[in-house]
């Protein structure tokens, strides 16, 4: 989950994916990564932010869903990551369709998956810390 401290309080970055669920900049552990560089990696790859420092872990989630007609159990770890610079885009070939900073107190209500929901009640606290004047 990556935030940014601006001057009207936090902001965290969701993004739309292709089909047109707000969530969190996620995606795959490659082969000899682990998890925080696969978010850091992630993150980057999909959004183009580059100026990225790691924080705590978040937690993970876990979900099944049906690909090819195979049940997969997929799980994403969460990580607070801070951004204080750069404009994220949607980068080419992943699918997204749109990235916004979103002030923290709002950001519950455009989630779209309610275990996305709580990875941000576990982080409000930690965000609300870190941005404080």
């Amino acid at each position: 989950m990556v935030v940014r401290c601006a001057q009207d309080g936090p902001h965290v970055l969701l993004i739309l994916d292709g089909h047109g669920n707000w969530g969190f900049p996620k995606g795959h552990i490659d082969p000899g990564e682990d998890a925080p560089a696969a978010a850091l990696r992630e993150i980057t790859e999909e959004t183009g932010l580059t100026d990225l420092v790691l924080g705590p872990p978040l937690g993970t989630i876990d979900w099944w869903f049906r690909w090819r007609g195979a049940t997969v159990h997929k799980f994403c770890h969460f990580f607070l990551v801070e951004s204080s610079t750069g404009e994220p885009a949607p980068q080419g070939g992943e699918g997204l369709r749109e990235t916004r900073w979103c002030p923290l107190d709002h950001a519950e209500q455009l989630l779209t998956h309610d275990n996305a929901r709580e990875v941000l009640r576990t982080a409000m606290p930690l965000v609300r810390g870190r941005c404080a004047p």
